[in-house]
């Protein structure tokens, strides 16, 4: 069972950042696969700034597969300012009915966090507090990616974000940061290739580069990953993996 669950996150990690995997990436990834059980295709890990993340979903998993008594989460008033829209929580994890509690905090305001959930900081900050003390539980060194800060962010200071949409010279600024978030998000929630995605837009956009492309084409092309990716993702995972030539060639 657990190397049938090894070749199948071997498989998938493979189809999704191959350019990017060495052998340490994937002899950890064997590790996290034995000691935790975590199944990329159900999104419990993912690969971000060429680290593994663990994510929610994971960690949730892996509480309940571990039979957990119980998650006790409480707002940090000295830490919290409302107005500021600043939040702070303590969660903790209760391995056993026994169990003397693994403690975790996690904070959260609009310096910290995605722009697509300014408004939801208290969330995010109860979410960063589970997922500290589930770690600390379970003995899980990796960081979730729901602890770190603006995904877009991290996208923007990575080598792939020199191939995402920049802002535009003189022909519709397409590259705002609405569309650029809302693409983030997008590879961020379907695990997509940066590289392929980009491919595939000036494919789409009929453009030499995205620099060439309107902010209409842009949004156009946004809507339609989206809508893809929720429909039917395996299909759009093929269409992606159609540019791989392109990005060897790029590279």
């Amino acid at each position: 069972m657990a190397d049938q669950l090894l070749r199948r996150n071997v498989k998938v990690a493979r189809s999704r950042w191959m350019c990017d995997l060495n052998q340490s990436a994937l002899h950890l990834l064997e590790t996290l696969t034995s000691r935790y059980q975590f199944s990329i295709a159900e999104g419990d890990l993912t690969w971000l700034e060429r680290g593994w993340y663990a994510t929610h979903t994971g960690l949730l998993g892996l509480a309940r597969r571990n039979r957990c008594a119980g998650i006790h989460v409480q707002p940090v008033p000295a830490f919290c300012d409302a107005s500021a829209q600043r939040w702070a929580f303590a969660a903790t994890v209760y391995k056993s009915k026994t169990c003397r509690g693994f403690v975790g905090y996690g904070d959260a305001d609009p310096s910290n966090v995605s722009p697509l959930v300014h408004g939801a900081e208290m969330r995010v900050a109860e979410t960063r507090a589970v997922n500290r003390a589930l770690r600390k539980a379970y003995g899980i060194g990796i960081c979730s990616v729901e602890e770190i800060g603006s995904f877009a962010g991290q996208l923007a200071s990575s080598p792939e974000s020199k191939k995402l949409p920049q802002p535009a010279n003189g022909n519709g600024n397409h590259g705002g940061p609405k569309v650029r978030d809302r693409l983030c998000q997008i590879i961020r929630q379907h695990q997509l290739d940066p590289n392929l995605v980009k491919a595939y837009a000036t494919d789409f956009c009929g453009a030499k580069t995205l620099r060439d492309a309107t902010r209409e084409q842009v949004e156009n092309f946004v809507a339609h990953l989206a809508g893809w990716a929720e429909k039917d993702r395996n299909a759009l995972l093929c269409q992606l993996n159609s540019y791989l030539g392109q990005k060897a060639g790029a590279a």
